[in-house]
């Protein structure tokens, strides 16, 4: 055999290779690393319809026209070329081809992707499932539906993007024309798979929320936006809260945006059944009485009023927000539409009465005041520290009042006048009422005690105009003895002085409570009215008052005898009467502000003092807080036009007896015996006449505050009832050994200085503490108010 010829000299070289590299020596040479070439990717069986490999959404750069001279990096991949040659060696014809293999991958371009085609690939891939699918217990989440969900909303996005603002692309052409949606919603509604329903609301609520294009006002959109409404609330969608708050909430930021869609929404139409829906929550008489009344239809409204009495705080505090968004909109059109077709006044007053019936009938008055006011926004915050049978209902009802509260305060003038109204007529009338006229003992004190609450709660005006005529009727003309009087009003009223010391102490809780409201109507109807013509001032000439004399004379105390609010032996120096003028107010009641709080601070005896003996403080304790009291009144009345001073008495028409009206009648009744009453309804009746005493009505300032009027005759004021029960206690005084000690040792008592312990005449001596406290609070409130001014 002949050998083969010899290679050229330069190839019978042999070949050096270089040693081989030591990890640990960093100057000795490390190989190049030679990129891999992944393998390629397996073709999609076709065979599987239910889950398809990840379409990539076209980029921007992708969609770029190509520029000229190959792809970007391929002249770089070319320069690159003859550098790697010399310095490889004999490894330059490899990595040639592997950088001409490079090369050729950055320069080939993918093909663009056709949206629409991929679109559509997406929604047959959806409907194809409900095709080839066997297993009908595979939840929905377990399949390819959410992911085709997400692909087709991306490709909405991204086509969206790619048009100018306003334009349709082709995709969602395809969605409106070929009732993507609809589907969609009968889908969710049939909830096959399992959790359907919730992919198809997330998909509603991401397609509403990302595509800019306005979509509400087509049909093929919001009519099965109203199907997934009517949803709502359906026992089979009770796993899917959080997803219906969010497609609702979506809704309300569309509707906010353009106010027009409500009516698109609120459709009176129901889509599942084909039937009319009711526009007023009850049928008219003859009509359909011989078929049950249909239920009320679902939509928006019913949606957040259904989630924000969600159990998930969450979602009832998301739903809430949405219902004050809706109907704070200040177009009448939408408030048009929410009042006519969306039972909102309804399911709202109503879900106030469920939460009352709730409520046990044993809450005690103490433990419902003691919650103090509840917001909805916190409730845990609303209950107070203390634990007691019936919280937890409470709770929740008073801090659904509170929602509606803060709702009516800011919705439009049309929502809130029907809403208040019909929080009058369902829970007013429908439920208090009947509760508040009933003679269990038990009865009367808890529906006492949750109308307390429920007066304290309120603050929006047009709730609490209805509840303040609810309680005590209409305004008008001065009452008298022999008027008709209204019946809750009365019953009320009379219950101040009932026979079960319990009743009266929550009824006098419950007029404190209405004295705080800020309406005018309250005072005017309890007390003003009857005081408007200053008929318990005495007209005419002024009547000589002896008591008034430099020296009093001994025999003409006969005289005094005349006044029935006067008794003999009452001490003179203390509360003398100065002289009246032809108006009724003394000078010195006006000018001298130290004489009227003297005339206060004077009125118990020393034997009756026992403040000092405990080194307490005198009137000025009582200062502070009689200066946050009138402050407080005085903001309350800023704005309802009270006048400066006193009516004068010649432009006021004269009138027949004086009445004092029934209020203060059973107020004055109640301090008269303050010396034989339980000690908490001694406090309660002084609260009521000071928070009275602080308004800075003039007539009122005048009747309760000025020592010094010239009343009429069979007339009484605040401190001739005071003077009364000082000349009963005068007459006692003497009757009961060791007086002053035992009123001492009751006062200690009283503070806890000294352990209680049962003593005779306890009730006297602690109605003692009670009038020497009463007496300085006000002389603080005189003080701080100062005299009317301005003409008698």
């Amino acid at each position: 055999m002949t050998p083969s010829p010899p290679p050229p000299s330069s190839a019978l070289v042999p070949a050096t290779f270089p040693p081989p590299p030591n990890p640990k020596d960093p100057s000795s040479p490390q190989p190049s690393p030679i990129p891999r070439v992944p393998p390629p990717l397996p073709a999609p069986d076709p065979s599987r319809g239910r889950r398809r490999p990840r379409t990539a959404l076209p980029s921007r750069r992708r969609a770029e026209p190509a520029r000229t001279g190959g792809a970007p990096g391929a002249h770089r991949i070319r320069c690159l070329g003859p550098l790697i040659g010399p310095v490889l060696g004999p490894g330059t014809a490899m990595l040639s081809r592997l950088g001409a293999l490079l090369q050729q991958a950055v320069e080939t371009r993918e093909p663009s992707v056709d949206l629409l085609e991929a679109f559509t690939e997406h929604w047959k891939g959806i409907t194809g499932y409900y095709l080839e699918a066997t297993d009908e217990s595979t939840p929905a989440k377990q399949t390819d539906i959410p992911w085709r969900l997400k692909q087709m909303l991306d490709i909405l996005v991204y086509e969206e993007k790619q048009h100018p603002a306003g334009e349709a692309g082709p995709c969602l052409e395809y969605l409106l024309q070929h009732k993507v949606l609809e589907t969609l919603s009968t889908l969710g509604k049939a909830e096959y798979p399992p959790g359907m329903r919730q992919q198809v609301l997330l998909f509603f609520s991401r397609v509403l929320g990302q595509v800019q294009h306005p979509l509400l006002h087509y049909l093929n959109v919001h009519r099965p936006v109203q199907k997934l409404l009517q949803l709502s609330g359906h026992p089979l969608g009770s796993g899917t809260e959080k997803e219906e708050a969010q497609f609702a909430a979506v809704l309300c930021a569309k509707i906010q945006q353009d106010p027009t869609l409500l009516a698109y929404i609120l459709e009176g139409k129901s889509i599942l059944n084909g039937r009319k829906a009711q526009e007023q929550p009850g049928t008219p008489p003859g009509e359909g009485a011989e078929h049950p009344p249909a239920r009320r239809d679902g939509n928006l409204v019913t949606s957040l009023v259904g989630l924000s009495k969600s159990q998930a705080s969450r979602v009832a505090l998301k739903a809430r927000e949405n219902l004050l968004l809706l109907t704070g909109l200040p177009q009448e059109a939408a408030a048009a539409c929410l009042v006519r077709s969306g039972a909102l006044c309804q399911l709202l007053s109503e879900h106030l009465c469920h939460l009352h019936g709730a409520v046990p009938p044993c809450a005690h008055p103490d433990d419902v005041l003691a919650m103090g006011r509840a917001s909805w926004r916190s409730p845990g915050d609303a209950g107070g520290a203390g634990d007691f049978a019936g919280k937890e209902s409470l709770v929740a009802f008073f801090c659904w009042l509170d929602f509606l509260d803060e709702l009516v305060a800011g919705a439009h003038p049309l929502v809130a006048g029907a809403l208040g109204e019909a929080v009058e007529e369902k829970f007013f009338r429908g439920v208090l009422q009947p509760q508040l006229l009933q003679m269990s003992e038990l009865a009367i004190l808890s529906a006492t005690a949750v109308l307390s609450g429920t007066v304290r709660q309120l603050r929006a005006p047009p709730l609490l105009q209805r509840l303040v005529f609810f309680l005590l009727g209409p305004g008008g003309h001065p009452k008298t003895p022999g008027d008709p009087p209204h019946p809750l009003r009365a019953h009320l009223i009379d219950r101040c002085d009932h026979l079960s010391d319990e009743i009266s102490l929550a009824s006098l809780r419950l007029f404190e409570e209405l004295l705080r409201v800020p309406h005018e109507e309250v005072v005017l109807s309890l007390v003003l009215r009857n005081l408007q013509a200053r008929g318990y001032l005495q007209r005419g000439p002024p009547v000589p008052d002896e008591r008034s004399a430099p020296e009093p004379d001994p025999d003409e105390e006969e005289e005094e005898e005349e006044d029935p609010y006067f008794t003999d032996g009452f001490p003179e120096n203390g509360f003398g009467m100065g002289k009246k003028n032809q108006g009724g107010s003394s000078p010195l009641g006006k000018g001298h502000v130290s004489e009227v709080v003297s005339s206060f601070l004077c009125l118990v005896p020393e034997e009756a003092k026992t403040s000092s003996c405990l080194e307490e403080g005198g009137y000025d304790t009582y200062v502070h807080d009689a200066l946050g009291m009138v402050q407080a009144s005085r903001s309350r009345a800023a704005s309802w036009g009270w006048p400066p001073a006193p009516r004068p008495l010649n432009g006021c028409p004269p009138e027949g007896q004086f009445y004092e009206g029934r209020f203060l009648k059973v107020l004055f009744d109640r301090l008269a015996r303050i010396l034989d009453q339980p000690y908490s309804l001694n406090l309660q009746v002084t609260s009521v006449l000071s928070l009275l005493a602080a308004f800075p009505h003039p007539h009122l300032h005048e009747y309760l505050l000025d020592p010094y009027l010239s009343l009429a005759p069979g007339c009484r004021s605040l401190f001739s009832v005071l003077v009364r029960v000082i000349g009963e206690l005068m007459q006692r005084i003497q009757r009961v050994p060791h007086f002053r000690a035992k009123l001492l040792l009751v006062r200690q008592q009283l503070l806890g200085l000294v352990p209680g312990e049962q003593m005779e005449h306890a009730t006297l001596f602690k109605g003692v503490v009670v009038l020497e406290e009463f007496c300085k609070e006000l002389a603080a409130i005189a003080l701080v108010k100062g005299p009317p001014e301005g003409p008698p």
